[in-house]
């Protein structure tokens, strides 16, 4: 499972309508690479795709992910950093078992 804050909810949506976009949500994912070995993913989907885990957030916020990369980020909560020295989304990720300084890769 994924939660999502209500912080991260709103911005989904608000980036979401500011592309123009009515249906879908927000695709996060895992691949190899980064300081720390894995990094996170995102991208914009209008549907989820077949064995997509599809988590919900407040205002009706959809996250996808597919499941090898739900290996990695279950139990995570995906948060928005909204002050002016880390502004983006977080994932406070209890899998990872080391992290880089800029919070874009870990390590499993």
């Amino acid at each position: 499972m994924i939660q999502i804050t209500e912080t991260a909810a709103h911005k989904i949506r608000a980036l979401m309508a500011k592309q123009g976009i009515d249906e879908g949500g927000l695709r996060v994912g895992v691949k190899g690479g980064g300081c720390s070995g894995l990094s996170y993913t995102f991208s914009w989907e209008k549907v989820e795709r077949l064995g997509d885990q599809v988590f919900e957030g407040a205002a009706g916020a959809k996250v996808f992910v597919d499941r090898k990369s739900l290996l990695f980020l279950n139990g995570t909560v995906l948060d928005y950093d909204a002050s002016l020295l880390g502004k983006g989304f977080v994932f406070n990720n209890p899998n990872a078992k080391s992290t880089c300084g800029c919070g874009s890769s870990f390590g499993a």
